[in-house]
């Protein structure tokens, strides 16, 4: 019971920013979720390890991507593809969210509007784009932090965020 408080007290001010960065990356709550389940079980048998990590958020989040990568290798590699309905109501979807402060309802559907707009672009980059994108602008990853991470040169994460950002900037403004 010790290992799991302890475990819980590591984990617990991380893991709204990890399912963030998750869902973002695979683009549906039901994967996310089954990312950070597996994510965690990995974790569980390194909680020593953890507690002697600096800065832990970056830890996680490269772990995170890692872990994303062979999630993305094993759905190459399965034979068996699920139809999954990303169309539902559901407000646990981090980019549903609507910070809008008024009650106007002209605003709230315009908000709406461009929250779709914004996420229908990030969903047209490339993984690597909207990868460097999501975790730097979105999730406030420093480029040294997103060089760990990624494991990746800083100077070829600079390129990438300039170009993912035009070609957001692109998509953008045709629509």
């Amino acid at each position: 019971m010790v290992n799991r408080q302890h475990f819980t007290a590591l984990i617990e001010p991380h893991l709204s920013p990890l399912y963030h960065q998750a869902w973002r990356l695979c683009g549906n709550k039901a994967d996310a979720e089954d990312l950070i389940q597996d994510l965690l079980i990995k974790l569980y048998p390194r909680m020593d390890e953890m507690a002697g990590i600096d800065k832990l958020r970056p830890w996680l989040a490269r772990i995170l991507y890692r872990q994303f990568i062979d999630f993305k290798r094993r759905q190459a590699r399965s034979p068996l593809y699920l139809a999954v309905d990303n169309s539902t109501e559901d407000s646990d979807q981090p980019l549903d969210e609507q910070a809008c402060s008024g009650p106007d309802p002209a605003q709230s559907l315009e908000l709406s509007i461009d929250q779709q707009h914004l996420l229908q672009a990030v969903n047209q980059l490339s993984d690597e784009h909207r990868l460097v994108l999501t975790l730097h602008d979105m999730e406030g990853y420093s480029l040294p932090e997103l060089s760990e991470i990624i494991d990746c040169p800083l100077g070829t994460l600079k390129s990438r965020l300039h170009r993912a950002r035009a070609k957001l900037r692109t998509a953008l403004n045709r629509e």
